[in-house]
């Protein structure tokens, strides 16, 4: 196992100047033989108000060290747009986002985005809410999304072989007992998930939209995609191998180095008001006594 640690110093990624005035939860993909692109909850009020957040701002560049240029607005069909997710198969780009039911759009360019009907069989009231995320893991596509179990905060899994039709399997992370925020629509926040030498490692925001938790990004590791364990708050020390001070961060690797964003409302402190934020993240090794927390 290997602990994750914010190495360098935050510098600027992107800041909406013309469609939005933030940059919030967000999700960036590299486009094959191409560069980088961004798409991100953003709102044309100043103050924080996720009822106006109606559209996703769009941004390009082709570097993770240069600053991302403005391209435009998607999604923009009147209704809540949160947290999207993009995954390329084929040729194809398939988005993925909420909040309430998950919407799905399509596109071969990235610019121009079409509504597609996404199934989603077996899951219970309120266990997928928000917050995508979709990875590869062998043969099939997982998802993991935000939500609520027997009135506490969980990350769902679903599972596909094509993208569009999706199966409830369980949950990947719920908490329990004596866990420290459990607001009503649940703590736990754009999860994000990537491998490293045979292990999985779970990042989520865990906050209940406080300034003090805002920032408050807990990693956990597992051997299997599928399972991170129940967090009750008093096994805190034994699940969660490190505190990253991140919102909604995505984990991004260029040019053999690991990044990790950040981003937020106006007024939270996040390093660049109204920007989202990029710095190197490194992997450190694990010392003999320092070994646990792996979730079997």
């Amino acid at each position: 196992m290997k602990i994750p640690e914010i190495s360098g110093e935050w510098r600027l990624l992107f800041k909406p100047e013309r469609f939005g005035c933030y940059i919030n939860d967000h999700c960036i993909i590299k486009e094959k033989n191409g560069g980088w692109h961004l798409f991100g909850i953003t709102s044309p009020e100043e103050s924080a108000n996720a009822d106006t957040e109606r559209y996703f701002v769009y941004a390009s560049g082709p570097s993770l060290h240069e600053v991302m240029t403005e391209q435009g607005k998607v999604i923009d069909d009147g209704n809540r747009a949160w947290a999207p997710c993009v995954v390329e198969e084929g040729g194809l780009y398939y988005m993925y986002y909420g909040p309430g039911v998950t919407k799905m759009a399509v596109t071969r360019e990235l610019s121009h985005w079409m509504g597609h009907q996404i199934n989603i069989t077996g899951n219970p009231v309120m266990s997928v809410n928000r917050d995508h995320m979709v990875i590869r893991a062998g043969n099939e596509w997982l998802m993991y999304a935000t939500g609520v179990k027997d009135g506490y905060s969980c990350i769902s899994l679903l599972m596909s072989t094509d993208l569009v039709n999706w199966r409830f399997t369980g949950y990947a992370l719920t908490s329990g007992g004596a866990a420290p925020l459990n607001p009503p629509w649940g703590a736990f926040e754009s999860p994000f998930v990537i491998e490293l030498d045979g292990l999985y490692y779970l990042f989520t925001t865990y906050t209940d939209a406080d300034r003090e938790s805002y920032h408050n990004t807990l990693v956990f590791c597992s051997e299997n995609p599928c399972q991170f364990g129940c967090y009750t708050g008093d096994n805190h020390d034994k699940m969660v191998i490190a505190e990253l001070r991140a919102h909604a961060g995505e984990v991004l690797f260029e040019d053999g180095k690991y990044y990790i964003t950040t981003c937020g409302w106006n007024g939270f402190g996040i390093p660049f008001e109204g920007g989202a934020a990029i710095a190197e993240l490194t992997f450190r090794d694990v010392s003999g006594e320092e070994k646990g927390g792996i979730h079997v």
